[in-house]
């Protein structure tokens, strides 16, 4: 596997555990975060100038937030496969 991808990948799962604690915390809500993934997704979906093998590409780390979002606060965070899995089948 390329090292980038593996870089990615612990970056992700590290906004992901950001994300939770800042809910954790009572900084902002779920439904906040989720609010504004939905909105940065919606407005890389709207790019007609890219293939949309592409742009899903693009989307695919905004949908893993959004999912690893969705999980129970008291719940541990999946990992990096199994969410994977869950985006892949979402589509």
């Amino acid at each position: 596997m390329n090292v980038a991808n593996l870089q990615l990948e612990g970056l992700l799962m590290a906004v992901a555990a950001v994300n939770r604690l800042l809910v954790h915390k009572g900084v902002v809500s779920a439904q906040e975060i989720d609010a504004a993934l939905q909105e940065a997704e919606a407005s890389e979906c709207r790019s007609d100038d890219i293939p949309p093998a592409n742009r899903e590409a693009i989307v695919f780390p905004i949908r893993l937030l959004r999912l690893a979002n969705q999980q129970p606060p008291a719940a541990e965070l999946p990992s990096f496969p199994a969410l994977t899995r869950t985006v892949g089948q979402m589509r």
